[in-house]
C-alpha cells in the first residue's frame, strides 16, 4: 500500500513479515543480504556511515546513514547529489512477526528528474520489498 499522509513528496508502505524484528532487521542492514533482495552496498548501522548503492542502469549511488536505533529503525540518505531523497526503515513487532515501515521522503516534485523518480520508485517499492520473504526463507532454511 502506498499512503501520503499528507506529505505529496513521501512514499510510505507498511510490510508485514511472519519473521521476528531481527531477522528483518538483518535483511535491511547486512550487505550480503540487502544486495539478495535490493542492490548491492556496503551498508552499515552507524550513524556517519557512508556507502554506495549499485542500482545498476541507474548507477551508483551516495548514500550516508543519519540516524540508527538498533534493531528498531535506520534513517539514510539516498542518491545525494542527484535526488537527494531519505529512506527510514522502521521495524515492529507484531503478532506473528514485524511489520516493516518505509518511508522515502524529500522527492522534489518541481523537478523532472523528482517527478519521474517518485512515480517509479512508488511504482517499485512495493514488488522491491515483496523481494525480502524470499531471503528471509532461505535464512531459515540454512
Amino acid at each position: 500500500m502506498t499512503e501520503n499522509d499528507g506529505a505529496e513528496n513521501t512514499i510510505r508502505l507498511e510490510r508485514r513479515f511472519a519473521h521476528p524484528p531481527a531477522a528483518v532487521w538483518a535483511a535491511l542492514t547486512t550487505p550480503e543480504l540487502l544486495a539478495r533482495w535490493w542492490a548491492p552496498g556496503d551498508i552499515a548501522p552507524a550513524v556517519g556511515h557512508r556507502f554506495t548503492m549499485d542500482m545498476a542502469e541507474w548507477g551508483q549511488q551516495k548514500c550516508e546513514v543519519l540516524a540508527v536505533e538498533p534493531g528498531v529503525s535506520i534513517r539514510f540518505s539516498f542518491a545525494e547529489g542527484t535526488l537527494d531523497t531519505t529512506i527510514t526503515w522502521s521495524l515492529e513487532a507484531v503478532d506473528g512477526g514485524t511489520l516493516l515501515t518505509l518511508e522515502h521522503a524529500g522527492f522534489r516534485l518541481d523537478t523532472p528528474l523528482g517527478a519521474r523518480a517518485i512515480e517509479g520508485m512508488g511504482n517499485g517499492w512495493p514488488g522491491v520489498l515483496s523481494r525480502i520473504d524470499r531471503v528471509l526463507a532461505e535464512a531459515d532454511q540454512a
